[in-house]
């Protein structure tokens, strides 16, 4: 909700995401996909829409399409079909795009997403089509000129479209997160948006609660998650102020300048009649087999909110923990291996604590970190056997980022195993009360609270060495036994 100068408004979202199959080859032509290549080096004559070129449908990106709608728990519609959708660019050699209207390959399906107040929504799949990426127009090479590149022209698209369920910022970075994890967890999109393979169109509306619907705007290609965030947010007060100032909205197309953190008009907005779809006359309508629909099914991996729900009843974690730990399936492997003969709990505590500081603090992903679950899993195993203490043990852990050494090799080098022997241990604590004379006898007169500052002045004369539980046992001991 926002709050205008004449009452509360409701945001209204709906998101439109463009994400680029991971295959070998185009959706039409058999021209590589590879990222970053020469420009107009991965083009073939059917890129080009060179006379006489015809279109052939490469099966694989239909069923890494077919692999999506099923992890989107979605309808698989057994016959679809592929429309020429025109408008003119000069990065569209064609002169159209051919896309999926109103007989798409998957129809509607839902995305579950969590939120920072623990509540949970789910989030309705309009359609997902299949259709062929343009090209790209560079207007920063010469001040009079626009090049062309057409490597990404005809790459095959996914168009996921949500319905309008969103209701906020908030919401649309969740359900953004939660789809971009399931796409690679199906292995059907690397989700990286820095490389464009994953855009976003941000659809934006506002109105009083219980009235219809305002009029929406349109938000096209916005490239990261925090900047998707920031469009709404902007887009939505616009709309506001736009409103009670008694002027309309008109139904357009918007573009967020990430600089200025706000939107700005594009162009009217279109509808479908503008675009003047027809059944493509080239390709003959998409027919799927049940039986192989099913097969694909049942291929699909262990999904994030299965993995989640796993998580949690298989090793305890909180619903926040397991969640933050599957929404990366790397992380996700890495956890599994960490926590294999462990306490799940500590194993968790440990991974998104201090690894995860670690890795952001490098900028590193969890495929190239240098400490292996392997490693990590070492040092938890000396905690639990009670060779170090969990306060040596993130000193250990910092030498092993330091140094890349194991947790074994710095204790032994470093002479920091836990001093577990009660007459050692005894003859500190012996030591601290006699030095603490006047705290003592403040304890004796009733002041308990000075339990705790004995444990640490005993650990401090230990530098950090003494077994924490046995400190413990050893001072109530003493302090609160019968001689003293």
């Amino acid at each position: 909700m926002i709050e205008g100068s004449s009452g509360e408004w409701e945001v209204v979202i709906g998101l439109e995401i463009h994400a680029q199959v991971i295959s070998k080859a185009k959706l039409f032509s058999g021209a590589p996909t590879t990222f970053g290549a020469k420009p107009n080096s991965q083009v073939s004559y059917v890129d080009m829409a060179m006379p006489g070129m015809l279109p052939v449908i490469n099966d694989y990106c239909v069923e890494q399409a077919v692999r999506t709608g099923l992890g989107l728990k979605a309808k698989i519609n057994l016959v679809s079909v592929f429309d020429r959708k025109n408008y003119f660019y000069p990065d569209l050699p064609a002169g159209y795009q051919i896309s999926q209207y109103k007989q798409p390959i998957v129809g509607e399906g839902e995305v579950t997403i969590d939120l920072a107040d623990g509540t949970v929504r789910r989030v309705g799949i309009e359609r997902l089509h299949l259709e062929q990426d343009a090209g790209k127009s560079l207007h920063d090479r010469r001040p009079d000129a626009t090049f062309i590149d057409l490597n990404r022209s005809g790459v095959a698209l996914m168009e996921i479209v949500s319905k309008p369920d969103l209701r906020g910022s908030e919401e649309a970075g969740a359900y953004l997160r939660k789809l971009r994890s399931i796409l690679r967890y199906l292995g059907t999109c690397d989700g990286n948006m820095e490389e464009g393979s994953l855009r976003c169109d941000v659809n934006v509306s506002i109105h009083r609660m219980f009235e219809p619907f305002g009029t929406r705007t349109e938000i096209k290609n916005v490239n990261s998650i925090r900047n998707v965030i920031r469009a709404i947010d902007y887009e939505a007060e616009r709309q506001v102020e736009v409103v009670e100032s008694g002027e309309e909205i008109v139904l357009e197309t918007r573009l967020f300048d990430a600089n200025k953190g706000e939107t700005r008009s594009m162009r009217s907005k279109e509808e479908a009649h503008d675009y003047r779809y027809f059944p493509d006359p080239d390709l003959l309508p998409l027919e799927l087999d049940g039986e192989w629909v099913e097969r694909i099914k049942e291929s699909l991996p262990e999904l994030p909110d299965e993995k989640k729900e796993r998580f949690m009843s298989e090793y305890g974690l909180s619903v926040y923990d397991a969640g933050v730990i599957v929404a990366d399936q790397e992380v996700a492997g890495f956890y599994e291996s960490l926590a294999e003969g462990r306490d799940p709990k500590q194993a968790a505590n440990w991974l998104t604590g201090d690894f995860f500081g670690f890795l952001n603090k490098q900028g590193l992903t969890i495929e190239r970190s240098p400490i292996s679950a392997a490693a990590l899993g070492e040092l938890i195993d000396l905690i639990a056997d009670g060779t170090i203490s969990g306060r040596i043990a993130k000193e250990v852990f910092e030498l092993m980022c330091a140094e890349g050494k194991n947790a074994g090799a710095i204790v032994e080098e470093k002479g920091l195993k836990q001093v577990s022997d009660a007459g050692t241990i005894e003859a500190i604590v012996d030591r601290v009360l006699e030095e603490q004379a006047d705290k003592l006898a403040q304890y004796k007169a009733g002041k308990e609270k000075l339990f705790g500052f004995f444990v640490g002045q005993v650990m401090k004369a230990s530098r950090g060495k003494a077994n924490p539980r046995k400190v413990n046992d050893l001072l109530k001991e003493l302090l609160d036994g019968p001689e003293s």
